[in-house]
């Protein structure tokens, strides 16, 4: 082959891939190869000139050696990233030219997703443990000395009742996470008069608010708005927004509501809605925001449990509004309260 065909070759495969002879020198490289090792060019020179992690050097070495297709790993970083890749060497036997073919293909996102996995499994675990461990330890109190102890006994029964509904609600909440990210792909296309849901939401968080002494305020009229949407879905994403803010941002003892209606919203491209639910709380800082909606996060882990939070709502919140294609705006800072605004897609007036 000559070397314009070993380049038109190699341009060709869609994963980074250089080619070396058998006498251990680069005959071509591609321009996903050149720029993911940082080189401008080196095509002649020795393959070791070109990549210094030792497992991928000994495993050009040894397909080389017996011409055995071998994998291995590259580590690369920007900076900013980590980033894995798969090395693939195979070696071409030609009738004019042989050589080892390795390619470089990213796997990033497979670690991620694992590590992901891992991580869930993990906090999962973590958050069932502590109510299984109290469970286990006042049963084993109760059967023993406390046995004849009525008012020992009363007292550990709504503990653990207390800690038995705790992992209810981990186990709900984990179904409902389930269902949602099964769905997330299917957009809904019932009208639902997202007017009537908040009115909904507002009439069932009144209790909570109540016993706070918290007082929620808002600007919603009695006129239907029809938008998009599954209504179950849209009543547990402002059911969990109205609830945290009566219950974390609290520090004012006000919770306001607005809705604002676009008929051309940049975000969304048409017509849209805007609810806003608005605390005078701590609010907490900015770093934390990007994070929010992840599985378990917590900014204030000993107030979320004592509050009965699972760490999951607003990831189901995430989910739900992704499924509406709708958008959702944090904004917060410590002592100034905080801003939930959910934008969702509606129909276009008649």
């Amino acid at each position: 082959m000559t070397v314009e065909q070993i380049e038109a070759f190699l341009e060709a495969v869609p994963l980074p891939a250089l080619l070396i002879d058998p006498s251990d020198r680069i005959l071509g490289a591609n321009q996903q190869v050149l720029a993911l090792l940082g080189q401008t060019n080196f095509v002649g020179r020795h393959f070791m000139t070109a990549m210094r992690q030792p497992a991928v050097l000994d495993t050009i070495e040894a397909c080389m050696r017996d011409k055995v297709t071998r994998k291995s790993r590259y580590l690369s970083s920007d900076g900013a990233q980590d980033t894995t890749f798969v090395v693939t060497c195979s070696y071409v036997d030609g009738d004019d030219q042989s050589g080892e073919l390795v390619c470089f293909e990213d796997v990033t996102h497979v670690e991620q997703v694992g590590q992901m996995r891992r991580d869930f499994v993990a906090n999962v675990s973590h958050e069932l443990r502590t109510p299984l461990t109290a469970l286990l330890g006042f049963i084993e109190t109760l059967r023993g000395p406390a046995r004849d102890d009525p008012l020992a006994t009363e007292r550990f029964l709504g503990i653990m009742q207390t800690e038995a509904a705790r992992m209810e609600r981990l186990v709900q909440d984990l179904l409902s996470l389930s269902r949602v990210e099964e769905q997330q792909r299917v957009k809904p296309t019932d009208e639902v008069d997202l007017i009537a849901v908040l009115h909904s939401v507002l009439d069932g968080t009144a209790p909570i608010s109540e016993e706070l002494g918290v007082e929620v305020h808002h600007d919603l009229s009695k006129k239907p708005l029809l938008i998009p949407g599954d209504p179950d879905q849209l009543q547990q994403v402002f059911t969990n927004l109205i609830e945290n803010a009566i219950k974390y941002g609290a520090g004012g003892k006000e919770v306001r509501i607005t809705l604002a209606t676009s008929e051309n919203h940049q975000t969304m491209q048409g017509p849209s809605v805007s609810v806003s639910v608005i605390d005078n709380g701590p609010g907490f800082d900015e770093i934390h925001i990007p994070r929010l909606t992840e599985r378990f996060y917590r900014i204030d882990t000993h107030r979320s449990r004592e509050m009965g939070g699972t760490g999951l709502g607003l990831a189901i919140v995430k989910h739900i509004i992704n499924r509406h294609r709708g958008r959702l705006r944090i904004r917060s800072e410590l002592g100034s309260g905080s801003v939930f605004e959910v934008i969702l897609p509606r129909f276009k007036e008649e």
